[in-house]
């Protein structure tokens, strides 16, 4: 099949072909029909984490299950699946408590090693190994993933759209919804509105927030969010973030999410908190990044810090109903898509996302 394949920050990524084993136990085969570009991918490009090369890139995605492999039983052909990039295990103690987004196995094995489940690849290419990203690798023709990582969802829901909620949708409305659990008429703060922040936003319009402030350096951006949800905007570009909320929101904000996840929009995030208030941290920094805060200023205010991985969601439960949401027109979606391009449009997807130009690139194999 043909593949976007990583090898180091130092080249291009580009379209090769690659050989995908067929399932094993317990997993399924997908045909893509989308696979969207995030800036975890981003990330990986940059050479920002590490990550086991060469490397065939994506962790978003939705598409049909074409082949099923030993003791699969919840999916069949022609099942119409979101992938997501935490295919719990189901064993570990997180995934016992309901806590799959820590799943212990895709946290310690999965990632780190660029393997599935079971610790091994399925791709390779001229007898090489090659890594999986996530255990996903959605930039591909076709991806095995554990049977926990394929979500079964309604069939009319458009492929080519709901490949969003696999990362950005969920992460970003499961961050407001699951991770900080924001209250009906609280005030939230959005730093960054690319495809997760425009996510927490309407997440946040979801949860009845009676204040929705979203801060970003293009004016387009925080238009758009306004078209989502945001009851404020602020120009990051012109205007001090912190000061600029603080004006808007007297006392400071309940909640902060910082979609950025740089040490500088953490560090503000914390800063425009008020009595009580959480900064939830759910952009993902470079590896190494630190920031700072004033410990005796957070707790003589009874504030928190909150991580958000994955939006803290239940995969097998969160994602179908999040695609009903976007089928019922309480999530717009397709306001997130800035266009659709072939795999060979990869590596200036990165570009363009790199230089704030888009939301989410949607490859179409």
């Amino acid at each position: 099949m043909r593949a976007v394949v990583f090898t180091n920050p130092a080249e291009p990524v580009r379209v090769t072909d690659v050989d995908l084993d067929p399932p094993g136990p317990g997993e399924v085969r997908v045909r893509i029909a989308a696979a969207g570009v995030c800036h975890s991918d981003l990330h990986v490009r940059r050479g920002d984490w590490p990550v086991p090369a060469p490397l065939v890139m994506g962790h978003e995605g939705a598409g049909m299950v074409v082949e099923v492999g030993p003791g699969v039983t919840g999916l069949e052909e022609g099942d119409h699946v979101v992938l997501s990039w935490v295919a719990p295990c189901g064993r570990c103690r997180y995934c016992l408590a309901g806590r799959e987004a820590r799943c212990e196995l895709a946290a310690t094995v999965v990632g780190p090693r660029g393997v599935l489940s079971d610790g091994t690849s399925r791709l390779s290419a001229g007898g090489q190994r090659i890594s999986h990203y996530l255990g996903v690798s959605s930039f591909a023709e076709f991806a095995v993933v554990p049977e926990s990582g394929a979500i079964k969802i309604r069939d009319d829901a458009p492929l080519d759209v709901v490949a969003l909620i696999g990362c950005a949708v969920a992460t970003g409305v499961g961050a407001v919804m699951k991770t900080a659990a924001v209250e009906r008429g609280a005030s939230v703060v959005v730093i960054g509105c690319g495809g997760v922040g425009l996510s927490i936003v309407q997440g946040a319009r979801l949860a009845e927030a009676g204040r929705i402030v979203a801060l970003d350096l293009r004016p387009e951006k925080t238009a758009l969010a306004a078209r989502l949800g945001a009851t404020d905007q602020v120009d990051a570009a012109t205007a001090d973030p912190v000061a600029a909320v603080r004006d808007l929101l007297p006392g400071g904000a309940d909640y902060a999410f910082d979609a950025i996840g740089l040490a500088r929009t953490t560090e503000q995030a914390i800063g425009m908190l008020g009595l009580g208030g959480a900064a939830v941290i759910v952009g993902l920094p470079p590896a190494g990044a630190t920031a700072s805060f004033e410990p005796l200023a957070l707790a003589e205010s009874d504030q928190r810090i909150l991580g958000s991985n994955y939006g803290s969601i239940r995969p097998a439960v969160d994602i179908p109903a999040l695609v009903d949401r976007f089928m019922d027109g309480e999530l717009l979606l397709n306001d997130l898509i800035s266009g659709r391009e072939p795999l060979e449009a990869a590596e200036s997807a990165l570009s363009e996302l790199a230089a704030g130009r888009t939301l989410r690139t949607l490859l179409v194999p």
